[in-house]
């Protein structure tokens, strides 16, 4: 899969790099490379939830390691963005008990819904529809995560009030 780049203005303020060097400070000093994954996530939420190949560079400057060790894990997981996305991703869970459940028309249901394909966001850059791995929250399929937060027994009408409450601003992403 080709990655088209998108130019990212890269920010890292003196609030966040003391962010940064807090959680680098949790480990030891020959260990630097154990603060990457929360560093990537306060990095990513600083620039507009995603990470360019030039900010993933900056992010191995300040750890001490290879750029390739940030793109392994930047690749590897789903939470961590490589493209500008949607400002409300909704990630549905597309393991087994989600897909026994229904979540693979559920999905279709809300690509329709929102006039996009999964992974494209729609033309306003309000909305995304992405399949991921399991969530951990099979008991309670369909399930999806919205920013930090989980939505569990999902139907159609759930989906649509969703929808009319992040266009209303009434959807807080984060549990920060």
């Amino acid at each position: 899969m080709k990655i088209t780049q998108h130019p990212q203005q890269i920010n890292i303020t003196e609030a966040l790099m003391e962010r940064i060097n807090e959680l680098i400070s949790h480990y030891p000093a020959d260990k630097r490379k154990s603060a990457l994954l929360p560093v990537l996530h306060e990095v990513q939420d600083a620039h507009d939830n995603w990470l360019s190949i030039e900010l993933q560079d900056k992010v191995a400057e300040i750890l001490g390691i290879k750029p390739v060790e940030v793109y392994e894990v930047v690749t590897f997981y789903t939470m961590f963005n490589q493209r500008p996305i949607g400002k409300y991703m909704f990630e549905f869970c597309q393991t087994s008990p989600c897909c026994l459940n229904g979540v693979e028309n559920l999905m279709d249901y809300t690509c329709k819904k929102l006039g996009v394909g999964v992974g494209e966001p729609t033309a306003d850059g309000l909305f995304e529809v992405r399949g991921v791995e399991c969530l951990g929250a099979c008991g309670y399929a369909p399930m999806m995560q919205l920013g930090d937060f989980y939505h569990e027994h999902l139907n159609e009408e759930k989906v649509d009030q969703l929808i009319a409450d992040c266009k209303e601003g009434k959807i807080n992403l984060h549990d920060k």
